[in-house]
């Protein structure tokens, strides 16, 4: 009974894709390599013996009432050098966006001292919002893409990170891409290599990610390259993935392919792969992603602005596609996964529902595509866990102690909570929380944001 932390209190994770799991005034006690060693429930013998022995010590934490546990949000779609454009323009269409503000931006990444003043802020911020995980797209810039994972590091985020890889000098702007096709891929042969050794001493670990920004961008030879790398060294791989109509379309133009089958042709596809948006994947697109283990990363906020659709997230979850949830920053304006959540339920009624009144009610919408809440937190959590591939998102043994500390009692963000069943606390907390209502932070069993 030698735990480095020992946590008191009431937790929800989830149990499944449909269930939460209520772990009630529960012991959960953390090793000293971050894990969840054991969770022992008031009913069970040693209970209260290990109260006796850790309560009054620094390592002992009791939750106040009207505090819960949630585990830590796994983001899976993050562009972070777009923090720095958070909120602007997203009145306008995708290529004027990108063309007029986004490229623009991710250019001045050449500059380290920029770089390091905006991804020190959006680590930062997506810990204070709950964040614990996030798998980050960077920029072309090799040197500032290991800053971001250095600073993931210092900051004890667990990062995925990503150098972006823009190749094709016909489509790209001539001040921002890869210089040509073989410095992209030595760049990120080299990027790889250093991010690995910085995991060796990041106790929650780093990685490296093979990010081909999407195939518009990217030549047949960098695509064939970045698979390769991939396979070489095990990595994770993201991209971007029939996110619009016009990159479905632009995609089939090229190849005669569907995106993914292009994306897969190029080794791109595997258990350990994440995809952005994927709006207009095909029936046998669907069933190559499960074949594959690749994952989908559902950002609803941006999609609403950019993709054209909504996606049909049940209809592909129920098809055996890993799904995770991305607050796609800043295609989508906020850090929170609070957010997304509640937008990916509320797309998803609009997608079952329709949203064109002319049309009768029997033809408005595609069926069956709402999800609970139960649901939509499942995929910020442990259906990130599972996109990534890694034991995070749960709040169980053997998974990594990640976890928000919420408190409902927080005078000017007070949760309405009269007499509720826990569920409906629950709910509630999903609904209504703010930041100021995230005290704590932990990764890895180390406290990494307090208010």
């Amino acid at each position: 009974m030698n735990y480095t932390e020992v946590f008191k209190g009431t937790a929800f994770t989830s149990d499944s894709s449909k269930v939460v799991r209520i772990l009630t005034d529960c012991l959960f006690c953390i090793g000293s390599d971050g894990m969840i060693e054991k969770i022992i429930a008031p009913e069970n013998d040693e209970y209260q013996a290990l109260i006796d022995i850790y309560q009054g010590k620094d390592n002992y934490h009791c939750l106040a009432d009207g505090q819960y546990f949630l585990p830590g949000f796994v983001d899976t779609h993050v562009h972070a050098p777009q923090w720095a454009q958070s909120g602007t323009a997203l009145d306008l269409p995708l290529s004027d966006w990108l063309n007029t503000y986004t490229f623009p931006i991710e250019s001045k990444f050449s500059d380290l001292h920029f770089a390091n003043e905006v991804y020190e802020d959006v680590v930062q911020t997506l810990l204070a919002n709950g964040t614990t995980t996030a798998l980050y797209f960077a920029t072309i810039h090799k040197e500032a893409s290991i800053l971001l994972a250095e600073i993931c590091a210092k900051q004890g985020q667990r990062g995925l990170v990503g150098k972006v890889v823009m190749d094709d000098l016909t489509q790209n702007p001539s001040y921002y891409r890869d210089e040509d096709t073989q410095t992209a891929l030595d760049e990120t042969e080299e990027f790889i290599l250093t991010v690995k050794e910085l995991s060796k001493t990041t106790k929650q670990g780093v990685y490296p990610v093979v990010t081909p920004r999407f195939i518009p961008s990217c030549t047949d030879e960098a695509l064939k390259g970045l698979g390769a790398l991939a396979a070489k060294y095990d990595t994770h791989i993201q991209s971007h993935c029939s996110e619009s109509d016009w990159a479905h379309a632009f995609v089939k133009e090229r190849f005669n392919k569907s995106d993914a089958v292009s994306l897969h042709n190029f080794g791109l596809l595997q258990s350990k792969s994440v995809m952005a948006h994927c709006n207009f994947l095909e029936d046998e697109d669907v069933e190559l992603f499960a074949e594959t283990g690749t994952a989908i990363s559902h950002c609803p906020i941006s999609n609403a602005y950019f993709a054209n659709s909504v996606l049909p997230v049940a209809h592909f979850h129920a098809k055996g596609v890993d799904i995770g949830l991305g607050s796609d920053l800043s295609g989508g304006f906020s850090p929170s996964m609070y957010d997304n959540i509640r937008q990916s339920v509320m797309s998803s009624r609009m997608l079952e529902d329709g949203v064109n009144p002319a049309l009768p009610s029997t033809r408005r919408g595609l069926g069956h595509s709402r999800i609970t809440i139960n649901k939509a937190f499942y995929f910020a959590t442990a259906g990130g866990g599972e996109s990534l591939s890694l034991p995070i998102g749960r709040i169980e043994p053997n998974y990594a102690w990640d976890v928000q500390v919420i408190d409902t009692t927080i005078k000017t963000a007070k949760l309405p909570i009269f007499n509720d069943t826990l569920h409906d606390v629950f709910e509630k907390i999903i609904y209504q929380v703010r930041p100021e209502n995230i005290r704590e932070v932990w990764v890895q069993g180390q406290k990494v944001h307090s208010r």
